[in-house]
């Protein structure tokens, strides 16, 4: 006997609500995991056809091969932070010296240039005396900064220690998406076909041509503000301007990192006397540098796939504003998905306007007579 309708629809009730439920509570569990796993399927997608390669080698050991692509992506990222760590941690140390030497001479100046200004010159001078002079006001201000200092490192430390975590899991979840990522995708694509019908399809090309896009884009800019960079550092006299160029494109990996290198750099020659050339530096890091990451990014996105440059734009400032460093790659794949729906159901208002067009004009099929006996005779 076939239930009733209102059973139907109270089974159906039940089941949309307990699958609400569900999803709510998974989502709370998986909350502190999600930035590792959308990383890992990132990093996975992206690196996908080097693991091809590997696994083409080590056909009959689908662990090995994705334990050895997990360590090799887990080194290229390590090995260049912990070089640009010791290289920091050495250049910190000689500047701190430097700063001890200067504060355990004589009394500091303001560079000419400044003292020559009028009343600024004055002002400037009389609050570095008065900061240096007092030897207890002195000691007051060094315990204040180093109770501060002391409370920055352990942010620091504590900040870098959840990053470090997140890094691992990120790597763990990596390991899977490389062994089982064909397996998964194809799972998640029957449920999509199941949910939306076939035109899922361009939905996953939209995402995955943006994601593609967006890595290409970071690089890019993060070499472009190098090249940018570098220039400055040659043209203000900086010794090294290479290596700082380098570690400049390193820092333009993550949003807005340039300027902790240009930065200090420009302030270290204004320390040191050079005006000219520590503003000229701060000039060409706000003007050039800084916006070659808001400019070179999204045209380099925008020309790999078909979204509009301003469409770029936002998902890229409005991905970082929303969901933190993976918004960098969410933003735009979120309005690339977005773009293809619209597209799609602009292609289907088109085709459903031109139907009864098309059927109007179409021509009346001629009548069918008999042939005649001749037609008859010559068929």
């Amino acid at each position: 006997m076939k239930p009733p309708r209102s059973a139907l629809a109270l089974r159906r009730v039940t089941l949309g609500l307990l699958l609400l439920v569900l999803l709510g509570l998974a989502y709370l569990v998986l909350r502190p995991f999600l930035a590792s796993v959308v990383w890992a399927m990132i990093l996975g997608f992206t690196s996908w056809p080097l693991f091809e390669r590997l696994r083409g080698r080590l056909p009959r050991h689908p662990n090995a091969a994705a334990l050895l692509m997990t360590l090799a992506l887990a080194m290229a990222f390590m090995l260049p932070l912990l070089w640009l760590g010791v290289l920091l941690r050495n250049e910190l140390v000689r500047a701190l010296s430097e700063a001890g030497a200067h504060l355990a001479g004589a009394a500091l100046h303001v560079p000419k240039a400044l003292s020559d200004v009028p009343v600024l010159g004055t002002l400037l001078q009389d609050l570095l005396r008065d900061a240096t002079s007092e030897q207890v006001a002195a000691r007051l201000r060094a315990s204040a900064w180093s109770a501060q200092a002391a409370e920055q490192a352990v942010a620091l430390l504590g900040g870098a220690g959840r990053n470090a975590a997140k890094f691992g899991f990120a790597l763990l979840t990596l390991f899977f998406v490389y062994r089982d990522g064909e397996r998964g995708l194809r799972q998640a694509q029957a449920v999509f076909r199941h949910l939306l019908g076939a035109r899922v399809d361009g939905y996953l090309q939209a995402a995955a041509g943006m994601t593609r896009a967006v890595l290409w884009g970071l690089l890019v800019t993060a070499l472009v503000q190098g090249l940018f960079a570098g220039l400055g550092y040659w043209w203000a006299g900086l010794p090294s301007p290479v290596l700082l160029a380098a570690v400049t494109s390193l820092f333009a990996l993550a949003p807005y990192g340039t300027p902790m290198v240009w930065g200090p750099a420009a302030l270290w020659l204004l320390a040191q006397g050079h005006l000219g050339a520590g503003a000229g530096l701060l000039l060409w890091g706000l003007l050039v540098v800084s916006w070659v990451d808001n400019l070179v990014r999204p045209l380099v996105i925008s020309g790999t796939t078909r979204v509009p440059f301003l469409l770029v734009v936002f998902g890229v400032l409005g991905g970082l504003a929303a969901f933190g460093l993976v918004g960098l790659f969410l933003g735009p794949v979120l309005l690339a998905v977005l773009l293809a729906v619209w597209r799609e159901w602009l292609e289907d208002s088109r085709l459903d306007a031109a139907t009864p067009d098309t059927r109007a004009a179409a021509p009346a099929p001629e009548a069918h007579t008999p042939p005649s006996g001749h037609d008859a005779h010559e068929a």
